[in-house]
């Protein structure tokens, strides 16, 4: 599984990006069939409280699983999102 992290405006601490990958590889444990990670980090309106964005993107034989979260810290919504993520992708392995 390849995972590709992007930042939008502005840079990625190691520390986070390796935090991240930490995270999304658990995503694997569930289904190895998971071809590839995306994962988009934004913020919106900096000076405003619960501001960091994180938008994943899963892709998978036949089908994409997607979720998006704001949080205060961009570590809180990675972890949302992977929650969100691993419904889907135990929804989804329960039809086959």
């Amino acid at each position: 599984m390849t995972i590709a992290i992007h930042s939008v405006h502005f840079h990625l601490s190691a520390d986070l990006q390796e935090f991240i990958e930490m995270k999304v590889n658990k995503l694997k444990k569930l289904d190895n069939k998971i071809i590839s990670t995306d994962v988009f980090l934004k913020l919106s309106k900096p000076e405003s409280y619960s501001n960091k964005i994180i938008e994943m993107k899963v892709k998978y034989p036949g089908s994409e699983f997607f979720a998006k979260r704001k949080s205060d810290t961009f570590e809180s919504s990675t972890i949302q999102v992977l929650h969100a993520l691993r419904k889907q992708i135990l929804k989804n392995k329960e039809k086959k």
